[in-house]
């Protein structure tokens, strides 16, 4: 049996409840509530899936990454958005930052097999958007502020079990 899985960094729990609440206007004011089943998140790996009984290569590789960084702030910083008429996204924006991308990095070294641009974003609005709602939508958010920012000390792989369930995670520990 296939299950899907993916690797990701989140948010403080109070972060995460403010990201629902644009989340929510997206559902009710532009028919989108796709991005209300995920808890606000940056994606270090996309899901993938994989046989469960491979599961353990999965733990493997993920312990093998090399989280030896000390933790960082990612700053929140207003909205973005990828305006493909097939498929818009609008999501919170998070400032570049050396240390997510070097993170990255370190992550892409183990978990290779599949190509993946990253571009660092937490989604507030996909895949049930429609061209339409998605230019209604941006028009409220592109100007709309929001500043926050929180710790990365951890990254985590899930597993989706109907919803996604973290299965194991692993510290950024920086050993002098």
């Amino acid at each position: 049996m296939k299950k899907m899985y993916f690797i990701a960094i989140y948010p403080s729990e109070e972060i995460i409840k403010e990201i629902r609440d644009f989340k929510r206007d997206m559902a009710i004011s532009f028919q989108s509530s796709k991005a209300l089943k995920n808890d606000a998140h940056i994606t270090l790996f996309p899901p993938f899936s994989r046989e469960l009984e491979l599961e353990e290569d999965i733990h493997i590789a993920f312990q093998k990454i090399d989280t030896n960084l000390p933790p960082f702030e990612i700053e929140l910083n207003g909205f973005g958005s990828f305006p493909n008429p097939k498929n818009p996204v609008i999501f919170v924006h998070p400032e570049d930052n050396i240390y997510l991308t070097d993170l990255y990095n370190r992550v892409k070294q183990q978990f290779n097999f599949s190509p993946y641009s990253f571009t660092p974003h937490m989604t507030i609005g996909y895949r049930d958007l429609t061209w339409e709602n998605y230019l209604k939508a941006w028009e409220k958010y592109q100007h709309k502020e929001y500043k926050t920012k929180f710790l990365v000390d951890k990254i985590l792989l899930l597993r989706h079990d109907g919803e996604w369930v973290p299965i194991a995670e692993k510290s950024l520990t920086e050993t002098v």
